[in-house]
């Protein structure tokens, strides 16, 4: 298990919802969709793309072709990667998530201020 002075590397998958910090994307600049997205939609649109990844013979190239096309975040530009940070740096929820996952492990759910992810450590 990594110590928490390590730091980390991860991608993630974001989907949006009504409740989250800001309920607008590169995807969705005016928040139309996205402000009729209740969290329960935003889990089960995740949970497919979760279900996606895992059934495929490369998970985490998987996870960056739908992070790329799907995700609420800037960094699908960058199939989801958010490159390496340390402890303090994320959201609380979205850092223990990520510390607690082995190098090339897909989380599941994961809630913070931004809305739902799953996450993929990459370091």
């Amino acid at each position: 298990n990594s110590k928490m002075g390590d730091t980390v590397a991860a991608a993630h998958l974001l989907i949006k919802h009504l409740g989250s910090r800001r309920a607008a994307s590169w995807k969705d600049e005016s928040g139309a969709e996205i402000t009729k997205r209740t969290k329960d939609m935003a889990q089960s649109i995740l949970l497919k793309h979760r279900e996606d990844i895992m059934s495929n013979a490369n998970p985490a190239s998987r996870f960056g072709e739908l992070a790329a096309v799907h995700s609420d975040c800037s960094s699908a530009r960058d199939k989801g990667s958010l490159g390496t940070f340390g402890p303090g740096q994320m959201q609380k929820s979205f850092e223990d998530a990520t510390y607690a996952l082995q190098v090339g492990e897909i989380s599941g759910v994961v809630d913070s201020d931004s809305g739902l992810h799953i996450i993929l450590r990459t370091k």
